[in-house]
């Protein structure tokens, strides 16, 4: 039955206005971005209060926001290691590494200075800058990691650098050199409070020890001493012949032809940075060295090491210089968002594989 409307009455109005669903549906979207909203801002509330620390986070507990200059405490004596050059520079391989970690903690190169720090000083980080002894924020020294030194306080990092012990001495030596205890009765000179100081005096030798390992090697050149001995890494490079462009600020005299000596030890030498007593500098150059072993193209490592290292390896052999793959590190955790893991991935097994492999066919016999 068809309705007729009244004389003077109206239709009744719909339920919902005109316009009215579209509004109705933007209000239940802005509903729902609120409660996302209201849920991120929870899930970042809980992951900043219970998560790990982000670099910013660390690189403020250790001190760095603010810092113009990074100190770092270096060799200058050591060629292919860490030496300073007569323009004023630093090369070699611990100055490459220590570059490679300054930048990670947020530092450009121009940023970076290098004073040089005795033997004994790179417990007390305490090095020289002209005029006084300052504090460095970093050690990066040849310096080896034993338990003894840290029972002592020191901070050491993750290790950077494998090698070993070995013995040097003039090409013209009469006799064999196999192991310390053919040293027996001879001068043999080293860096004072190293490793190798402690082990040439139960072998019988009469160890001298010296702070610089130029001096030991000028007195090996003087026929002061029968030999040398410490980290082969560091006596590499006084016997390779040095890059055509390396004039050192202290060249050595009366320079002699050298004779390098597997002597057949199992104990392997890690060196480490002192990274002082704040556990966040240590967390950030730990974080550096895994980042380096394991960041795709940031082979920053490989480089130093070619550049410094490999290239001393022919006129070393029978002794190998160093492990030319960097040692295992732990991996720190820091937060970080999916977005910045994105770049921060490992490499992949393949090429980790590969890099090993191009890594032990550049390595020369260690004669073991």
């Amino acid at each position: 039955m068809s309705q007729i409307s009244e004389p003077g009455v109206s239709p009744p109005e719909p339920l919902v206005a005109p316009g009215g669903a579209a509004r109705f549906r933007q209000f239940r979207l802005s509903a729902l971005l609120v409660v996302l909203l209201v849920l991120v801002v929870a899930v970042v509330g809980v992951a900043t209060a219970t998560g790990p620390p982000t670099l910013g986070e660390l690189r403020s507990q250790a001190g760095l926001d603010g810092k113009q200059e990074l100190l770092i405490g270096v060799k200058d004596d050591q060629p292919g290691v860490s030496q300073l050059m007569e323009d004023g520079s630093y090369r070699g391989f611990d100055i490459d590494i220590a570059y490679m970690i300054a930048a990670d903690l947020g530092f450009k190169r121009r940023q970076v200075r290098f004073l040089p720090i005795e033997s004994e000083d790179r417990a007390r980080r305490q090095a020289y800058d002209g005029t006084k002894f300052v504090t460095v924020d970093l050690v990066i020294a040849s310096y080896s990691v034993t338990q003894q030194r840290r029972e002592q306080g020191v901070v050491f990092s993750e290790p950077y650098l494998a090698t070993e012990q070995s013995v040097l001495t003039l090409r013209s030596y009469p006799g064999r050199v196999d192991g310390l205890g053919d040293l027996r009765g001879r001068k043999v000179c080293t860096l004072a409070t190293s490793t190798s100081e402690l082990r040439l005096r139960s072998y019988g030798a009469q160890a001298s020890g010296k702070n610089r390992i130029s001096e030991c090697v000028q007195e090996l050149y003087d026929g002061k001493v029968d030999a040398v001995t410490t980290d082969a890494a560091i006596l590499s490079g006084f016997v390779a012949p040095p890059a055509p462009d390396a004039v050192p600020m202290h060249p050595l005299r009366g320079v002699k032809p050298l004779r390098h000596w597997d002597i057949g030890e199992d104990l392997e030498e890690r060196w480490g940075v002192n990274t002082g007593p704040k556990p966040a500098m240590k967390e950030l150059v730990d974080w550096s060295l895994y980042q380096a072993a394991s960041r795709p193209g940031k082979d920053a490592w490989d480089a130093a090491f070619e550049a410094n290292l490999a290239r001393e390896q022919p006129a070393n052999r029978p002794q190998q210089v160093a492990v030319g793959q960097q040692p295992e590190c732990r991996k720190v955790r820091v937060r970080q968002w999916p977005w910045e893991s994105m770049v921060l991935v490992p490499s992949s097994p393949a090429r980790r594989a590969a890099r090993r492999a191009d890594r032990a066919r550049s390595r020369g016999s260690s004669g073991c």
